[in-house]
């Protein structure tokens, strides 16, 4: 018996020493910490690990080629310039986030439902993917590229997705926001614009059926009668339609003084350039949206977009009250691309970028260069976004994922836009802010 009890302890002893030496080892793969443990097991979606060296996987799925390729294309560079920008200098060499390189994964959603299908479903299969910036357009997010990040817990930042059913009660992904305005401020704007600068009193849409180009079409008509003036027409033409002219001969049977048609090119350049054959429309004013904003408008239309209204976010607004973006951000853009924007939405996709990766160094935890992300605490620290300086105004986020909630919205007359092809120095003939809460009124 004397000699039992020794063996039992020292039995003991080495179990805990070898429990103890198991927890240490099990604590140090998942990055370190109890804590941190338990919010990685506690996170529905887990934890992205990243060792040290490894690269940060940022996705964009972007409308980066056909016929709305200048818009994808553009908030692409805009993210670009963001990851140049890590390091404080817009040299062409990219920073650094948190030690580590960011790797993006380019993607293409071809501004439909289906290349947002299969773009999203191809990035969301990586599962060393952190986060994604886009849609482009409206159609490759609502249902789709939303719906299939959120089931993964990745997080999908639009710089462009105006939609107002993208982030309407009931239809709002969890992982879903955007940089970009919600169209129910554009259209109110549109439709200030043409009561109040144009004296209008009938008007006309035309959209192309897309959830973007519908529901900032519904928005202005809303508006527009709640001021009191008529909807003659409320048509619809789909995307691949190259032949306006039964839709154009309906709506000038009805004489209205303004068309507004928010839909993407070449519908766009080809409403105007095909309104100009028709002689009752001679005095109809005519005005695009920003998803016509891009060279191709008038490459296609011709001189007759020439005097025809674009409405859009303040680029102007942008250049005065941020310093950055004119003197910096700006000639940058031109020295590495060798143009000028092509589209409008670059700085919402510079800012989208770096919410995302502000939101990455609250919640992420660094041991000795090896990254454990949570990917939850990821989704809650860019919803916690508040009064950020961007390039493109101060964003907020709020729980339906719109973060500009302020917004300056443009009007430009072409070919004086502030866009690749148009003129020098381009002020806008109409502006006016609002916050999402006033349009939502």
């Amino acid at each position: 018996m004397a000699m039992s009890r020794p063996r039992w302890v020292a039995f003991v002893a080495v179990l805990g020493a070898f429990m103890l030496a198991a927890a240490g080892c099990a604590n140090k793969d998942e990055g370190g910490g109890g804590a941190q443990g338990a919010d990685c097991s506690a996170d529905q979606f887990g934890c992205l690990t990243l060792a040290s060296g490894e690269p940060i996987k940022i996705g964009t799925l972007l409308s980066i080629t056909g016929d709305n390729r200048s818009l994808g294309v553009d908030s692409q560079r805009g993210v670009e310039l963001a990851v140049d920008n890590l390091d404080g200098k817009l040299d062409g060499k990219p920073g650094q986030l948190m030690g580590h390189n960011v790797e993006l994964v380019n993607t293409d959603e071809t501004c439909s439902k289906e290349g947002g299908q299969s773009g999203a479903t191809k990035l969301a299969a990586d599962p060393k993917l952190m986060s994604v910036i886009g849609t482009s357009c409206s159609s490759a997010a609502l249902g789709v590229a939303d719906t299939i990040f959120s089931k993964k817990g990745i997080l999908l930042i639009s710089p462009s997705n105006t939609g107002p059913s993208l982030t309407a009660e009931g239809q709002h992904q969890p992982f879903y926001l955007r940089t970009a305005h919600n169209d129910k401020i554009q259209g109110a704007v549109v439709a200030d614009f043409a009561k109040d600068k144009l004296s209008a009193t009938k008007a006309a849409t035309i959209h192309d059926e897309s959830p973007y180009s519908d529901g900032l079409a519904a928005v202005f008509r809303e508006v527009f009668e709640k001021q009191g003036g008529k909807i003659t027409n409320d048509e619809a033409v789909q995307s691949t339609d190259r032949d306006m002219k039964s839709v154009l001969n309906s709506i000038a049977q009805n004489k209205p003084d303004f068309i507004y048609y928010p839909a993407f090119n070449p519908v766009c350049a080809l409403i105007v350039k095909q309104a100009q054959a028709i002689p009752a429309l001679a005095d109809t004013a005519l005005m695009g949206s920003d998803g016509c904003a891009a060279p191709e408008y008038v490459k296609v239309g011709g001189k007759a977009t020439y005097g025809t209204w674009s409405s859009s976010p303040d680029v102007t607004a942008q250049t005065s009250n941020n310093a950055f973006y004119g003197q910096q951000f700006l000639p940058a853009y031109q020295k590495q691309f060798g143009e000028r924007p092509i589209s409008v939405f670059n700085a919402h996709a510079f800012d989208a970028f770096n919410i995302l990766a502000e939101a990455l160094k609250r919640s992420a935890k660094d041991d000795g260069g090896t990254l454990t992300i949570p990917r939850t605490k990821l989704k809650d620290e860019v919803y916690k976004t508040s009064n950020y300086k961007g390039l493109s105004g101060t964003l907020t986020c709020t729980p339906s994922g719109d973060c500009a909630t302020a917004v300056s919205i443009a009007v430009y007359k072409v070919p004086a836009w502030p866009i690749e092809g148009g003129t020098a120095n381009p002020k806008p003939v109409f502006t006016e802010t609002k916050t999402l809460a006033e349009a939502s009124a």
